[in-house]
């Protein structure tokens, strides 16, 4: 990556502060001239071309303290589309940062996953696009908005909620992310003129490298959960591809999302950014308000059974279990599908179009659980979770409140539970302290901690059936005890150790 990035600085276009720095020249006044100046709200509507579905059809009472899509004048195509997805008032990201974005100003905003922030900076690219459409004909490789994500579960995420956007327009969304086919994806680019890219730092370069993809034109730039591209080691990357877009200010508008801010984020957003309006919505407490959180002191030894009993006795429909190693969640997930359980792993390990399918299977009901990491799982975006389990409580306590986060989104209620062993109680306190909640911690009840029943395959009942009746013929006794087999949790003979809340 070095390499690429030593290459890339050696191309015509100098840093970001060296463009700064640097006096207009005739050639760079005259490419000004062709860029359109920072967003005038348009005076009317007249951008559907279905003329068939007006917003009038579209009702949301108005209500005092709630923003509606109505008020921010936004086009009709979108309107139609806000209107399909059932979308009625704005969340409080949405209500606050949609303004500012479609006057064009840089933006650093801080808000959780599950906030909304994805449909409030899509909303405003797609109004800028449809209010200045393009003379034609256009080059294929030149995107108009870029969005940079950190996984790829999140970029294809991001790209598919575009799709939902833009479906009564003309815009067209790519997506380039790692793992997939690279030729499926210099295909797509090839379709025709592209609107909205949306792409992970790695296979972004690799395109900008191979001349495939031009960063020139972007004017709208996002970077989406830039705190996990700080701690994933992206920054460099980030650096690169913004070298190869305009220069910020009035060539490119920049909007930085995260669900946390740290000193060195708030440098790289004032680098990156100009005259920015800086927003905060909520802390941490205030967004899991909505999810129930409970931590259960169990032994290791017990977690497999607690788990297993509580995914019965509470009926649930869809969760997503977090553990913190990939071999971790390779096994749990193994021995769930074992003992009959819908589930399926997502890690960095899965191949990519695996992954994909996971997350339909996920979304469409198929899969019961989902086993992740924190890499994988920070892309998961889909409603209806109905619970987080944390069979290993993380070691950060932003990951924490990212795992939770899977859950109770866009105003739904959720259920966090932490399963906490004589191996990472002590973590407690510094969970607490990251999400400013005070956890319920408790110990399960019996029925969650009663023996799990034994799984036959059915050779093995076959057989134990032939048994039986030769058994029966014979007059003898069938044994009373059935050994647990090796895909059930043994039983522990020792006493439980008794896990206690660390003061």
């Amino acid at each position: 990556m070095a390499a690429i990035e030593t290459q890339l600085e050696g191309n015509h276009l100098n840093t970001e502060e060296q463009l700064q720095a640097q006096p207009d020249t005739d050639q760079s006044t005259a490419k000004d001239a062709e860029r359109k100046p920072r967003r005038k709200r348009r005076d009317g509507r007249g951008n559907s071309r279905r003329k068939s579905w007006t917003p009038q059809e579209f009702v949301v009472p108005e209500m005092a303290d709630r923003k509606r899509f109505h008020d921010f004048n936004l086009p009709d195509d979108l309107m139609h589309a806000i209107a399909d997805l059932g979308f009625e008032y704005c969340t409080p990201i949405q209500a606050a940062t949609l303004e500012h974005a479609l006057e064009g100003k840089d933006l650093i905003a801080k808000a959780q996953t599950g906030t909304g922030k994805t449909a409030s900076f899509l909303m405003g690219i797609i109004t800028d696009l449809l209010d200045y459409p393009l003379p034609e004909p256009r080059k294929l490789n030149e995107p108009r908005a870029l969005l940079i994500a950190p996984t790829r579960e999140l970029a294809l995420q991001i790209a598919a909620d575009a799709e939902s956007l833009v479906r009564y327009t003309d815009l067209s969304v790519v997506s380039l992310v790692g793992g997939m086919d690279y030729d499926k994806q210099r295909k797509a680019l090839a379709k025709g003129p592209v609107d909205l890219l949306v792409a992970t730092p790695g296979r972004l370069i690799d395109f900008v490298r191979s001349k495939d993809v031009d960063l020139y034109h972007v004017e709208v730039l996002v970077l989406d959960e830039a705190d996990r591209m700080l701690s994933m080691g992206f920054i460099p990357d980030v650096r690169t591809i913004i070298r190869h877009t305009p220069r910020k200010g009035p060539e490119r508008q920049t909007l930085l999302y995260s669900a946390t801010f740290s000193e060195e984020i708030m440098q790289l957003a004032r680098q990156w950014t100009q005259d920015p309006i800086q927003i905060e919505i909520e802390s941490e407490s205030q967004v899991t308000d909505n999810i129930t959180q409970t931590v259960f002191l169990v032994s290791a030894a017990d977690k497999y059974r607690l788990l297993r009993n509580y995914l019965r006795i509470h009926n649930v429909e869809r969760a997503i279990v977090f553990c913190n190693r990939r071999h971790e969640t390779r096994d749990l997930a193994e021995k769930l599908r074992r003992d009959g359980i819908r589930s399926a792993l997502m890690s960095g390990e899965i191949p990519q179009n695996k992954r994909v399918k996971t997350l339909e299977d996920f979304r469409s009901g198929k899969i019961q659980v989902l086993v992740a990491t924190d890499v994988a799982g920070r892309g998961i975006h889909i409603d209806g979770v109905t619970h987080v389990i944390n069979y290993q409580l993380p070691e950060e306590a932003d990951d924490y409140v990212h795992r939770i986060g899977r859950t109770g989104r866009a105003g739904a209620s959720g259920t966090s539970i932490a399963f906490a062993c004589e191996n990472d109680s002590f973590l407690i306190p510094e969970v607490e302290a990251g999400t400013g909640v005070k956890l319920e911690c408790v110990h399960p009840d019996p029925e969650l901690l009663e023996p799990l029943p034994v799984k036959v395959a059915p050779e093995q009942a076959e057989m134990e059936l032939a048994d039986a009746a030769n058994d029966a013929a014979t007059s003898v006794e069938p044994e009373s005890d059935v050994e647990a087999d090796s895909q059930v949790e043994p039983e522990v003979s020792s006493p439980e150790t008794e896990i206690k809340k660390p003061d």
